[in-house]
């Protein structure tokens, strides 16, 4: 955790917090100490902080504090957290049905890296990842990182619709779409695992900082547990 991390204002009554120029295990657990400590120092203060990559973006109100205070604070917590090992976060499973129906992407994937479909399957589910971001769309998690041999950079010609449940990899980059939606990342499968759900306590099955491992599914298992093709 830097002591002295970069610190720019964001708007009238918000800054941005950087820790660290890229993505990494390590940026990420001093991302989720700091933000962790910045919600206790500020409390009624804070309208909402947004944890990502390597920043938190602080959103105070702007009759009880201002930039400068806020500022003071972020160094001061920066300093009393020290350094963090990136061993913090839940692991959660989400299982994945892998197949050229399910995934329309996958055998050009399997193709351009030599190891066949299946081949990015099994790889794409041998990594643990983590939850480095949210966003695009509520409960579409940024998780890293793939493996650079299924990396792949995004369609030159997004899709007007992707299906909810679609596992996806863009440059080294995976997630789940949480819903139908517009898309340009790669198609290699499908969830049943709902990924957002504003009706729950907790919305999301996972937070910034925790880990993923996705677990291969058959067909007959992907339709039991509610999966639709």
């Amino acid at each position: 955790m830097p002591e002295d991390p970069q610190i720019e204002v964001a708007g009238e009554a918000s800054l941005i917090v950087y820790l660290g120029g890229d993505s990494s295990p390590e940026v990420s657990a001093g991302v989720q100490a700091l933000a962790l400590a910045l919600r206790e120092r500020l409390a009624d203060l804070l309208e909402d902080l947004i944890p990502s990559y390597a920043s938190v973006l602080v959103l105070f109100d702007p009759l009880r504090t201002d930039h400068d205070k806020i500022s003071a604070i972020v160094r001061e917590c920066c300093a009393e957290l020290g350094s963090f090992t990136p061993d913090s976060g839940s692991l959660v499973e989400v299982p994945v049905y892998y197949a050229p129906e399910s995934g329309a992407d996958i055998e050009a994937l399997g193709e351009r890296s030599g190891l066949g479909w299946r081949g990015v399957a099994e790889l794409h589910a041998s990594i643990e990842y983590r939850v480095y971001a949210v966003g695009f769309a509520p409960g579409f998690a940024y998780l890293g990182e793939v493996d650079e041999r299924i990396a792949a950079p995004r369609l030159a010609t997004p899709r007007k619709r992707v299906p909810q449940g679609a596992v996806a990899i863009a440059d080294r980059q995976t997630a789940v779409y949480p819903s139908p939606s517009p898309g340009g990342w790669n198609l290699i499968g499908r969830s049943p695992m709902c990924m957002f759900d504003a009706s729950r306590k907790d919305p999301m099955p996972v937070r910034v900082g925790d880990r993923v491992r996705f677990v291969p599914i058959d067909r007959s298992r992907y339709q039991a547990l509610g999966g639709t093709l």
